[in-house]
């Protein structure tokens, strides 16, 4: 994997692109200099995250067989604010799913999403809890 990283202005706002030409706009905080048009990287992680673990129950359930229309997640995570780096100590992902789909089929997608396929969960668990819930409408 190769990605390329350049600065975008004087201060601390970058831009990041794959090998594809995608990109992602990444800012530091307005108190170093963060201009307020991109995400900060620690927001970016945790988009990383629950992208990593919704793609992985998107695919679970399809090979299930069950009709999800619409998925989206809330994450809430707190930080260690005493300690340099404020890294994270627990993240929780709620997941809203939208579909008919059959309850212990949704916990199995979840729980193999989030323990044990999603690379991101698996690198970030080290260091934080990673805890999820679910709701689901149609």
């Amino acid at each position: 994997m190769k990605l390329t990283l350049k600065r975008l202005n004087d201060a601390v706002l970058f831009e990041g692109e794959n090998a594809g030409g995608n990109s992602i706009i990444i800012d530091g905080s307005p108190d170093i200099g963060g201009v307020r048009k991109g995400v900060r990287p620690t927001e970016a992680l945790l988009f990383s995250l629950a992208s990593c673990s919704s793609i992985d129950v998107v695919l679970i359930l399809k090979k299930m067989r069950q009709r999800l229309d619409d998925i989206q997640v809330e994450i809430d995570a707190q930080r260690a604010e005493d300690r340099v780096p404020k890294v994270f100590t627990k993240i929780h992902l709620t997941f809203h799913l939208k579909g008919e789909m059959k309850l212990d089929k949704v916990e199995q997608a979840l729980q193999m999403s989030v323990e044990k396929y999603c690379t991101v969960a698996k690198m970030i668990d080290k260091v934080a809890e990673i805890t999820y819930s679910y709701t689901i409408g149609e």
